[in-house]
């Protein structure tokens, strides 16, 4: 496994970060693979991977370039700087663009883990990389970036708040079960593959969500790190989650909606943007959950949060899931 020594005072500074560039990557990985993990995703290919297949058979160089970038164990690095606090796509893929070719090409024979073919002993590697990503970004992630933002952001407050119940080593270990995890004695498994452990006490760590379900590590020499992982499945894929027709039959389904959403703390705006609800309608539904003793709320900086209580657990789990969330619009080196 690979894995990093993290001091505590490190681990004390580390923050969750949203990045259009992860997110557009994370979505080119998807284009590249070809299959969803959730309807939502393979929704979103249907409607896009066409259109992606085309454009790289019209070039078969970056089409060469992605088969040899998206190595099987390692990501060429020039393709994934690590991503920046309040930085734009525009600013992110830049600094794909600024790549020295030359580096670029020793990326890829990492990637390889070979030579690098003649077609892409070339100097304009970086530029045909930056092109991808921001077709991708405009055709298949912009149309949806403000849905996705906002799923985003709901993973970060859950993640937030479960660093505040469990600590980090509890928050850490859900980031991508069987991928990272905290291993103690200041040592965080990063992915599963057998590579040598960095020491990167005093650098800034980041940590990334992304809505498809895949993820990817990053650094910048010895000062940044960053930890790119799918957002959790309950925001990720909404539209999959399942109403108990109990459950639906006494609360009606857009309340029941509500409350199976809420194994993972959310605020009204989250709510409003995975369940496709009204704002004023979600606040409805909260405060006859709250006063049947079925979800609770609590302060986590400028936030409200909802959850589930014990009561609530009990009543979702009561039923045999048997119908769909309200249908909802796309949100939509390797672990």
């Amino acid at each position: 496994m690979g894995w990093w020594q993290v001091n505590a005072d490190t681990l004390a500074r580390s923050r969750f970060v949203l990045s259009p560039l992860a997110e557009t990557f994370a979505s080119l990985k998807l284009l590249h693979a070809g299959a969803g993990t959730h309807p939502g995703e393979t929704a979103w290919l249907r409607a896009h991977l066409p259109a992606y297949r085309a454009r790289l058979a019209d070039d078969p160089v970056t089409a060469l370039l992605v088969r040899s970038g998206l190595g099987r164990e390692w990501i060429a690095d020039f393709l994934t700087p690590t991503p920046r606090d309040g930085e734009t796509f525009a600013e992110g893929v830049a600094r794909v663009r600024a790549a020295d070719p030359a580096a670029a090409r020793a990326h890829l024979r990492v990637s390889l883990a070979g030579p690098l073919p003649t077609a892409l002993d070339r100097g304009d590697l970086p530029e045909r990389a930056a092109a991808l990503l921001e077709y991708v970004w405009q055709e298949t992630v912009r149309p949806y970036w403000p849905r996705r933002r906002r799923v985003l952001e709901a993973d970060v407050v859950a993640r937030t708040a479960q660093v505040s119940r469990g600590g980090w080593a509890a928050a850490l270990d859900a980031l991508a079960p069987g991928r990272t995890r905290w291993l103690g004695e200041n040592r965080l498994q990063v992915n599963a593959h057998e590579y040598p452990p960095r020491e990167i006490s005093g650098a800034e760590l980041v940590f990334v969500p992304v809505t498809p379900q895949g993820g990817w590590v990053s650094w910048e020499e010895r000062d940044r790190y960053a930890v790119i992982y799918p957002c959790s499945g309950v925001l990720a894929g909404v539209r999959d989650r399942v109403v108990p027709s109990s459950l639906g039959a006494l609360l009606g389904p857009a309340r029941a909606a509500v409350l199976v959403l809420l194994g993972s703390p959310m605020n009204t705006s989250q709510l409003t943007a995975v369940t496709g609800q009204g704002l004023g309608s979600v606040g409805r539904h909260l405060k006859v959950l709250r006063e049947a003793g079925l979800v609770e709320r609590r302060r986590a900086g400028r936030s409200v949060l909802y959850s589930r209580t014990a009561a609530g657990e009990v009543l979702v789990k009561a039923g045999e899931p048997s119908r769909h969330l309200p249908e909802l619009a796309s949100a939509h080196d390797d672990y």
